[in-house]
């Protein structure tokens, strides 16, 4: 945990060396964490970040978040899965396509805003906006003009964080190796 305004952390959990960790997400009392090839997924207590257990899953793990009911992962593809969050056994999926119905690979980082889906799509400066019901892309969010590439130092540092504040119904992006964070608010397209 870290504190938005200082950045100073505050609280913190260091996942074995073996272990890549990928997507995380809350789930009631619990926080839900994958890992990038292990097929191996770990549970801890919200509040201490205390382990609690593993679960398993095929595939890799890329991205995690949830909706009222259930957990929602990428691996990369373009599919999501959605979980059922004690047993984590999926219980559907949906394939993201475009409005020629052309799937959306690579599918990130997720964080479920407002009643849709936001993927960071790897390796690029969009965020899709889509739909939980059907997989279709509602809108695309560039962001190229966030950060200038030249102050970055690694061609690692690419877009790759998002995460909603319901509370103050306000959104944030960051990415690998990026400097900052960035506070941001969708405009409709005009």
């Amino acid at each position: 945990m870290v504190d938005l305004f200082t950045g100073r952390v505050l609280q913190k959990y260091d996942l074995p060396a073996e272990y890549f960790g990928e997507g995380l997400t809350d789930w009631g009392s619990t926080l839900v964490q994958l890992t990038w090839k292990a097929q191996k997924g770990f549970v801890y207590d919200r509040f201490s970040f205390s382990f609690l257990r593993t679960f398993q899953y095929p595939g890799e793990g890329w991205g995690l978040t949830h909706d009222e009911t259930s957990l929602i992962m990428s691996d990369g593809s373009s599919y999501l899965r959605f979980l059922e969050p004690k047993s984590f056994r999926e219980i559907r999926r949906i394939h993201v396509t475009d409005s020629s119905g052309h799937g959306i690979e690579d599918l990130n980082e997720l964080e479920y805003v407002r009643g849709e889906i936001y993927a960071n799509i790897w390796q690029s400066d969009i965020i899709v906006r889509i739909s939980p019901r059907t997989g279709k892309v509602l809108g695309w969010i560039d962001l190229s003009r966030i950060i200038d590439k030249r102050s970055l130092e690694s061609s690692d540092a690419v877009l790759n964080g998002i995460a909603y504040d319901s509370k103050e119904d306000r959104l944030f992006v960051t990415g690998k190796l990026w400097p900052k964070l960035f506070e941001i608010r969708i405009q409709p397209h005009r």
